[in-house]
């Protein structure tokens, strides 16, 4: 099997036997495809369930694959999610309109299955690194917040140590001054922490004295 890892494929299209091969021939024990007679069943679908990909028919009712490709796009929740889009017109405008409005693949018709099924993966893992890099690029809201407002705390605690170390260092013993010591550094390597968290352009390496 071509479809070798857990995989939910939604396919749109109105030709009823296109619909019976597409499960005939992409289905694998890891692989689950799940059909659509038009692109309204295939929004609604796509709205309510977590399909990995979908291929889009270009020409099909009530709407065709282009405006539905727009609804996908304009939709956050699946905005990123992958799309290949289905058709027996190869011409150019097509081809540029379908990346225009956000496809990731093209594949016309009649369809070569072995060849699509291997067409499928590609596009999947090169969503995923795609996914992968967003993440690290834009990092979760919430975890930034949490970084930010618990890195001014751990600041505040070295700016204290400092003080300590500043005023009193001379007339502390040596385990209070191996104490400020252990603080300073826990307190660093949390703030070093949460600099992480609000991204790696924030990130500052701070060494103990």
């Amino acid at each position: 099997y071509v479809l070798d890892e857990p995989t939910r494929v939604l396919v749109a299209d109105d030709d009823p036997i296109l619909r019976e091969f597409a499960c005939v021939h992409l289905s694998s024990p890891t692989a689950t495809i799940e059909t659509a007679p038009d692109g309204t069943a295939a929004f609604e679908m796509l709205k309510s369930g977590s399909f990995d990909i979908a291929l889009l028919d270009i020409e099909m009712p009530p709407f065709d694959g282009f405006a539905l490709l727009e609804k996908i796009r304009s939709e956050p929740s699946l905005r990123h999610l992958p799309i290949m889009m289905l058709t027996g017109h190869e011409d150019i405008g097509s081809v540029d309109h379908a990346y225009a409005l956000g496809a990731n693949s093209f594949v016309t018709k009649p369809v070569n299955w072995r060849l699509l099924s291997y067409h499928i993966r590609y596009v999947m893992r090169t969503s995923r690194i795609e996914q992968e890099l967003r993440q690290a690029r834009d990092p979760d809201p919430s975890l930034e917040a949490f970084g930010e407002e618990h890195g001014g705390v751990f600041r505040a605690i070295l700016k204290q140590t400092q003080l300590l170390r500043d005023q009193v260092l001379r007339e502390t013993s040596g385990a209070g001054r191996a104490e400020i010591d252990r603080i300073e550094q826990l307190a660093r390597t949390a703030l070093n922490r949460c600099d992480a968290l609000r991204g790696p352009s924030s990130m500052v390496v701070r060494l103990a004295p």
